[in-house]
């Protein structure tokens, strides 16, 4: 059964009634134990809300990938009290981020790691889906009223929200597969409310129909839309300074990548960035992706699918597995070594071209343990880069006397498994991550990626301190380049809530979610309400709440910072309008106070704040740097595949292939129909007069069809590329731009024939009368408008479930009344308080 609101709830039903049982059980044990510390998960409601994620979560993993998007990419409308207005951001703004990836990159990148500069400008739609949302309270009273022509409602409601200066651009998350503007829209609801302000999202287009670096030119593409509006567009052009680009998940990713192509290439760059958990390693390098698994509501072996013909890119395991043994004959293809962690000794014995002396075999096991945390790694210059930082598709092992493993499968959706450590993929693997706006970084502490997380916050604020590891300075030129030329400390104010899961804003009922909400709504207004030198001197809107230790460097004493309680409450910055009022004006008394305190103490900039956050949302200081094991980690450690977490996700995908053994052959058989259907339909559209700009010249006479159905097409001219023009492409094996074998990549080649063709086609030719009929009676077809491309482009319009039945509606609904009994808990617990002090 697909992913539907039906099959969720018999998915998840269950769940919910286990997940109660246990609840009531272990808060019955925890009564007779008498001693039992305060958890997240003691709350009823979050307990279920967690495990109700959860199970969705892995539900879509028993589904094909387009059954997820589909799912997720289907469009569910605002609430009354919200302002919402569609747009289509058009192609100028995409060609425009185009010219700028093609610069980043350069020719030999592009073709040696991209696969060409064209396959991934293909596109379905004729831009990218967009949203301004907004409250409708905020909306200017009266409409606009421009000469020259009608507008339609959604460029009215744009153009009345103009008076709002502070823009949020929202990257929403999903594992870059899954999730649209849809499953967000009511935390970006809650966002415009709290920042008094407007978010613009972006429907960026999801892999692996169309993998990296689709998603980013998107992302850009939007960016681009905001500050340089096309002359079309119903919004004025908005300054970089009033904008914070904001991502969760995914979208993190995608937020922190936008921001080093704008550094690099010398772009006007955002006021700030909020990253909320972030996925920055792609090759799952760090702890606690193996640590976390049973806290955190991501499947434990990874995003698996059941067999479709889009993913698996090999339905069917091969012959040589999806992991082998990787080839260790002498003399060794870099990469290939007969060990993957260096000791001092075995580096010098090298490069002294004498044999190392062999382990005795009764301490193998303990030195294995101690090259594995990484104590006797080589930091000399013999280290061999390509023998000791093992390049993807290899696999670094536990063990260095053990031959390696080397995958023989693409692992995430996103990317081709080379492609991983690519620092625009994992962006954990930039060069530098200095000279970025400020930026506000938020963790669960029972999460996968939550080490990640906390490493790049501190690479970011400490350039100098967290180097990247010599392999991936010496593959890429730009980052060589970035390392010694982005040295300036990037403004980090991070926080690591306690007994969270991955992106904790999804349960916008609990007190660290509200907490969440507050910080980014205080951070938001604080970046853009001042100038960038004001932010050089106060980063942080630490005054609508206390300080900690970490805030100021060891030179400002105790009498000198300012409310240094850290174990107060925030100040209250609530819904309410009298709460968001008291708190703006003690901002405002406390900025110029503190501001003036900080610039007669220091000498040098305030660069990080780093704190913890516990369930009832009260901060305390981060433990120092030195105690945290991440922090301690080998730069030469990170970004690595490595062998745990490869032996977990194929156990899992064996699992898949066994159990989804003859959906996988099924999925073979229907990629081969669709490939003959696909060649057919060329064949056709040739004898029906399809012509490109490559074929001949001028004088070539189009040829007349026969045919007496037409369809109406247009040749657009800022439509660059379609899927006839990349014959010297390598796009990667999931690409629907150069497929054949998908419905999706069928869609997709039959709209750039007959309906809207690039400016490289001469000719829109008629469709032959059989492929009409044929369109007639397939039910995702069309014989005269264009199919319905790809849903993880192109948001679904669902005909048969009611709008206020759909999950996603439901689970707003859910969390809605999850909020209002947490409210009342909390109101009747203040009041039991109040009366026990009276009596």
């Amino acid at each position: 059964m697909p992913v539907s609101t039906l099959s969720a709830a018999v998915h998840i039903t269950p769940v919910v009634l286990r997940t109660f049982k246990q609840h009531t059980s272990k808060r019955l044990a925890s009564k007779r134990d008498g001693k039992h510390e305060e958890e997240a998960q003691d709350d009823i409601f979050f307990d279920e809300a967690f495990h109700i994620v959860k199970a969705f979560i892995e539900l879509g993993t028993k589904n094909k990938v387009e059954s997820l998007q589909a799912f997720t990419n289907t469009h569910v409308p605002a609430p009354y009290w919200a302002a919402v207005a569609s747009v289509c951001i058009p192609f100028q703004s995409c060609n425009a981020s185009a010219d700028i990836l093609i610069d980043w990159f350069g020719p030999e990148e592009l073709k040696a790691v991209v696969g060409g500069d064209r396959w991934w400008q293909v596109r379905g739609l004729d831009g990218v889906d967009g949203e301004w949302i907004t409250q409708k309270d905020y909306l200017s009273v009266e409409k606009a009223r421009p000469p020259g022509r009608k507008l339609s409602d959604d460029e009215q409601t744009i153009l009345r929200m103009e008076k709002l200066d502070r823009v949020m651009l929202y990257v929403h998350g999903g594992g870059y597969f899954w999730g649209s503007i849809n499953t967000h829209r009511y935390q970006l609801i809650r966002y415009a409310r709290k920042i008094k302000g407007r978010v613009f999202a972006v429907n960026y287009r999801k892999a692996p129909q169309y993998p990296w670096p689709c998603p980013l030119q998107d992302v850009l593409a939007a960016y681009l839309y905001l500050i340089r509006p096309p002359p079309n567009a119903p919004h004025q052009a908005i300054p970089p300074s009033k904008i914070v680009l904001a991502g969760d998940s995914a979208g993190g990713g995608l937020c922190l990548s936008t921001l080093a192509i704008l550094r690099d290439m010398g772009l006007p760059m955002p006021a700030g960035a909020v990253l909320i958990s972030p996925w920055v390693d792609l090759t799952h390098s760090f702890p606690s992706v193996m640590e976390n698994t049973e806290t955190d509501i991501i499947p434990q072996h990874g995003f698996l699918a059941k067999p479709s013909t889009l993913w698996p890119v090999d339905p069917l395991p091969t012959t040589d597995g999806r992991v082998g043994p990787a080839q260790n004959n002498p003399p060794p293809d870099p990469g290939h070594a007969d060990q993957l962690r260096p000791t001092k000794d075995r580096v010098k014995a090298e490069a002294d071209d004498v044999p190392a002396v062999e382990e005795p075999s009764e301490a193998s096991s303990s030195k294995s343990q101690s090259h594995s945390s990484g104590e006797e790694l080589a930091d000399s210059d013999d280290y061999d880069i390509d023998f000791w930082e093992p390049r993807a598709p290899k696999v670094q092992m536990d063990d260095p006397n053990s031959v390696p493993l080397e995958l023989h499968a693409q692992i995430q959706l996103y990317a081709t498994t080379e492609q991983l450590t690519h620092p625009l993929v994992s962006p954990v693997l930039q060069g530098s991550l200095g000279n970025l706006p400020p930026m506000y970084i938020l963790a669960g502490n029972d999460e996968v990626l939550r080490d990640e997380i906390v490493y790049i916050a501190h690479r970011a604020a400490h350039p100098e301190k967290y180097p990247i590891r010599k392999g991936a300075l010496r593959d890429a030129r730009r980052q060589q380049e970035n390392s010694e030329r982005f040295t300036q400390p990037t403004k980090v104010h991070l926080q690591v809530f306690d007994d969270m899961c991955h992106v904790l804003t999804v349960f916008t009922f609990t007190e660290s979610a509200k907490h969440a909400y507050r910080s980014i709504a205080a951070f938001v207004k604080h970046v853009t309400n001042h100038n960038e030198e004001e932010l050089a001197q106060h980063p942080f809107p630490e005054l609508n709440r206390p300080l900690t230790n970490d805030t100021f460097p060891p030179e400002v004493t105790q009498s000198t910072r300012p409310n240094g309680n850290a174990q107060s409450k925030p100040a209250p910055n609530g819904p309410s309008g009298s709460d968001d009022a008291k708190t703006q004006v003690a901002s405002e008394m406390a900025v110029e106070k503190v501001t003036e305190t900080i610039s007669n103490a220091l000498e040098t900039d305030i660069r990080m704040i780093r704190e913890r956050v516990n369930i009832e949302g009260t901060t305390r200081p981060m433990e120092p740097q030195e105690d945290m094991s991440v922090l301690r980690l080998k730069p030469s450690q990170i970004g690595i595949i490595k062998e745990a977490p490869t032996i977990r996700w194929l156990k899992g995908q064996e699992e898949w292939d066994k159990k989804y053994k003859l959906n996988a052959e099924k999925a073979i058989r229907q990629r081969q129909k669709h490939t003959e259907k696909a060649k057919r339909l060329l064949n056709n559209a040739r004898e029906q007069g399809l012509l490109l700009v490559s074929d001949a010249g001028p004088d070539l006479t189009p040829v007349v069809s026969s045919s007496a159905h037409q369809t109406d097409g247009t040749i657009q001219e800022h439509r660059r590329w379609g899927p006839l023009d990349l014959e010297d492409e390598r796009p990667p094996p999931t690409a629907i731009a150069k497929r054949l074998d998908t419905p999706d990549a069928l869609a997709l080649l039959k709209k750039h024939i007959y309906h809207t063709a690039p400016k490289t086609h001469r000719t829109i030719p008629k469709m032959k009368l059989a492929d009409a009929v044929r369109a007639a009676f397939d039910p995702k077809d069309d014989p005269l408008n264009p199919p319905q491309q790809s849903v993880s482009e192109a948001q679904v319009r669902n005909s048969f479930v009611p709008d206020s039945l759909h999950g996603l509606r439901i689970w707003d609904v859910l969390v809605g009344y999850f909020m209002r009994k947490s409210q009342e808990k909390a109101t009747n617990g203040k009041n039991a308080i109040v009366e026990a002090v009276k009596s």
